[in-house]
């Protein structure tokens, strides 16, 4: 796996400081990489973040995306540094983290994060981007900001209360307290926890399993579900069946039912 963290071809000279990307057997690995700040978010990371995704998108050898941090830290929160100065004159007509949070959610590609260690403020609502988390039996998961005098700013009040409930939103935001792993993924907030040692592997296991899937059908199911957290039920059903019957348009839907009827392995190109 041939990473990249500088100058490269493949990502037009532009040069990541804040991140590693990695890509191969079609799975794009990217690792925060601020280890003197646990991975804190600043604009930097972010906008690097946002491009490095961008460029995945377009990417053909990408067909799945893993975003993680180090064992200590998946990422401990926004860069307080960046805004303990700023008034709200400032930070409301920057917009503060608007494009930041779109450039990461408008990705179509499935993207798990593989999160070890902190997870907190920011970070956690990074991770909540996501479409699902793999989380450490380390991981530690937090809203704090009520610490600091403010709220979640990236979606993280609203993510949350739709995947752990609005009760325990509440507990986590209004008292500032962190969640454990284990209770992270009774909650769900986190698909699986694994040991430490293995997360890396069941992470690039998981995207390697995406990856093997037609690219048509993985984007419908990820727009069909994303799509359900938006409206009412009924409309996301049709949004879905609508999908559904407009599948039977590819060339993948009659391979993949062929290769079953025939006990085979598809092989999927992406028509």
């Amino acid at each position: 796996m041939t990473a990249l963290h500088g100058d490269s071809p493949e990502r037009g000279g532009m040069a990541y400081k804040n991140i590693i990307v990695d890509i191969e057997d079609n799975i794009c690995l990217i690792r925060l990489d601020r280890p003197e700040a646990m991975n804190a978010l600043n604009l930097d990371l972010l906008r690097e973040l946002g491009s490095a995704l961008g460029e995945a998108q377009k990417n053909d050898k990408a067909r799945a995306i893993v975003i993680t941090g180090s064992e200590k830290a998946f990422a401990a929160g926004a860069d307080i540094k960046l805004m303990a100065d700023k008034c709200f004159v400032e930070v409301f007509a920057a917009d503060l983290f608007t494009e930041e949070e779109r450039a990461i959610t408008r990705i179509r590609k499935p993207i798990i994060a593989a999160v070890a260690g902190y997870s907190l403020g920011g970070g956690c609502e990074l991770a909540m981007m996501c479409d699902f988390i793999i989380a450490a039996d380390t991981a530690k998961f937090g809203l704090p900001e009520v610490n600091l005098g403010v709220m979640p700013g990236m979606g993280g009040l609203g993510r949350l209360s739709r995947l752990v409930g609005r009760a325990k939103a509440m507990d986590m935001a209004l008292t500032g307290r962190f969640m454990e792993a284990d209770e992270a993924e009774r909650s769900g907030l986190v698909a699986r926890v694994v040991p430490a040692k293995k997360l890396m592997e069941e992470a690039t296991a998981a995207a390697r399993r995406i990856a093997e899937k037609s690219n048509v059908s993985v984007m419908a199911i990820k727009e069909a579900v994303h799509r359900a957290d938006e409206v009412a039920l009924g409309e996301a059903l049709m949004f879905e069946r609508r999908l559904f019957h407009a599948l039977f348009a590819t060339e993948d839907q009659k391979e993949g039912m062929n290769a079953f009827i025939e006990k085979r392995e598809p092989q999927f190109r992406d028509k």
